[in-house]
């Protein structure tokens, strides 16, 4: 059944696994996996810091939906997007027509966590960086949840653990859909 499974978009906060859950479940699946911050930064020769640096963040946004748009015409990819890829209308459209899209909801305790030591987060090198993941939490967590097919909490248990979990609501989902789709 997931051979027809279309493409997989993975939304979330910063520290919330995005990539290591979507590396896994590309490798479950026989698939692509695409990071849209590596394929950015691949595009530019250029890190995602020194973009915010130089353009600001609308900058890094306006090529953050020009690699959305592409990357979510691929077919049968597995694509972990940045966390405030949401943010743009543009790209929850994408998203959400192109694939199926994973929330990787992660609270806030476990962001910091799995950030606290990470200098390569540009919205993080505040004095505050609590606080600014509570606020972004506080305003993206609802376009996660509208541009959202699955949600799938994180930060309980292993990232193969996690994989599994997702496969079977991913199947679950495509015999729901299928289902809506029999005369």
């Amino acid at each position: 059944m997931l051979e027809e499974l279309p493409s997989v978009f993975i939304v979330g906060p910063m520290g919330a696994g995005k990539t290591t859950i979507g590396r896994l479940l590309a490798k479950q699946l026989g698939r692509e996996f695409v990071d849209s911050d590596w394929y950015i930064e691949s595009q530019t020769g250029a890190d995602i810091a020194w973009i915010f640096a130089k353009e600001g963040e609308a900058g890094f946004r306006e090529r953050e939906t020009r690699a959305i748009d592409e990357l979510t015409q691929k077919p049968q990819i597995v694509l972990a997007t940045g966390g405030g890829a949401v943010m743009s209308h543009d790209n929850r459209e994408f998203l959400h027509q192109r694939g199926i899209v994973v929330y990787l909801n992660a609270p806030v305790e476990v962001q910091m966590a799995r950030t606290a030591k990470d200098k390569s987060r540009p919205l993080l090198q505040q004095p505050n960086p609590k606080q600014i993941l509570q606020n972004l939490y506080q305003v993206r967590d609802p376009l996660y949840r509208q541009v959202a097919h699955i949600i799938l909490p994180t930060g309980h248990t292993y990232p193969r653990h996690m994989v599994n979990q997702l496969l079977q609501q991913l199947e679950r989902f495509i015999a729901t859909t299928q289902g809506d789709n029999t005369p």
